[in-house]
């Protein structure tokens, strides 16, 4: 998807509404959590507002504590995920030259060995 298309090609407003399968790790109102395809650690989840937005870039000043609430919900399910001990990255790709390929604001959760920046 690039930012140009609509949410209703969007994969994970897709997940989010049930029209493809995944497994929930969490949901409430505002938040949803399941895991990445392609993980890159034991534990690779990806927090993903309901709301659509189609990057961190995209957000109006009114979002700011709609990812507040990712934050939240990341901690809770890493506590449940036992990375609270060892520690976890919470990661943001904003743009195609951070990585970001699917173009629905999200956050990767990633933890359960020791991670080292790539480049």
């Amino acid at each position: 998807m690039t930012p140009e298309q609509s949410k209703s090609d969007c994969i994970f407003c897709k997940i989010i509404g049930g029209e493809i399968a995944s497994n929930i790790i969490y949901r409430d109102k505002d938040v949803v959590i399941f895991p990445d395809i392609n993980p890159v650690a034991p534990v690779h989840l990806l927090v993903v507002p309901i709301k659509h937005i189609a990057s961190l870039a995209d957000m109006e000043e009114s979002d700011a504590a709609l990812v507040g609430k990712m934050v939240a919900a990341a901690n809770k399910v890493a506590r449940e995920q036992g990375l609270f001990k060892n520690g976890y990255r919470l990661t943001v790709n904003c743009g195609a030259y951070a990585g970001q390929v699917v173009w629905h604001l999200h956050m990767h959760l990633m933890g359960g060995r020791p991670l080292k920046w790539e480049n």
